[in-house]
């Protein structure tokens, strides 16, 4: 009876330890420099930036999303200059783990990019998501015009009225700064790593589905 008690608090534990975006990442992990994007010549294009906890489940979900031509992650919003991984898992620099999206307004506007920001990541709980926890995977959005704030504001706003959270939001809304962007192979992690990496399979994984079940009509073809 002891063994049968124990067994599940010990594999929860070693699960704990293969889930969390800081784990040690394998200096064979695959690596894959970003191609230029291919566009209509009509795009109207605009960029944001956005932090949900780990870059690499948001630049998954957005990579998804019709209208998106290109995902960066890295970090932003921090106080040093060409931040190391190393050093923003540490929680000291002030960046968040963050992406930049580049999508065509013609075809998926800016209210409906902060929709689903807010849809597959927890805005309620304060730099955390999951295991990963630290400033550096808190919730933000770093706008870079008064649309955006004024966008962001409203989208925020409009779901804490609507209690579609049982606990207020605590996304930060703040002014772009800095964005830099991560090394190789944290770029364009999971469609790379998501046969190979457990973080892939039980964290990721869930989120993708959880987008794709709530905005089917979005998906890219």
């Amino acid at each position: 009876m002891q063994l049968k008690s124990v067994f599940p608090t010990v594999v929860c534990a070693v699960m704990l330890c293969f889930t969390s975006c800081a784990q040690k990442t394998d200096s064979k992990t695959k690596s894959n420099p970003k191609k230029e994007p291919v566009m209509s010549e009509n795009a109207k294009l605009d960029t944001i930036t956005l932090a949900g906890g780990c870059f690499w489940c948001v630049e998954a979900i957005y990579q998804r999303l019709n209208g998106v031509v290109s995902v960066t992650s890295g970090y932003s919003g921090g106080k040093i200059k060409n931040p190391a991984y190393r050093e923003v898992c540490m929680g000291t620099t002030g960046h968040a783990e963050a992406v930049q999206i580049v999508f065509d307004e013609n075809i998926v506007s800016l209210a409906e990019i902060f929709q689903v920001f807010f849809k597959v990541h927890d805005p309620t709980t304060l730099n955390r998501q999951g295991n990963d926890e630290g400033t550096q995977y808190r919730s933000a959005i770093f706008y870079s015009n008064e649309e955006q704030r004024k966008t962001a504001v409203d989208v925020k706003s409009g779901l804490d009225k609507s209690g579609a959270f049982n606990s207020p939001i605590v996304t930060e809304i703040t002014p772009y700064t800095n964005f830099y962007k991560a090394e190789d192979y944290h770029q364009d992690y999971y469609n790379l790593n998501k046969n190979s990496n457990s973080y892939c399979q039980f964290v990721i994984v869930p989120k993708i589905e959880k987008f794709e079940e709530y905005f089917k009509d979005k998906l890219k073809k």
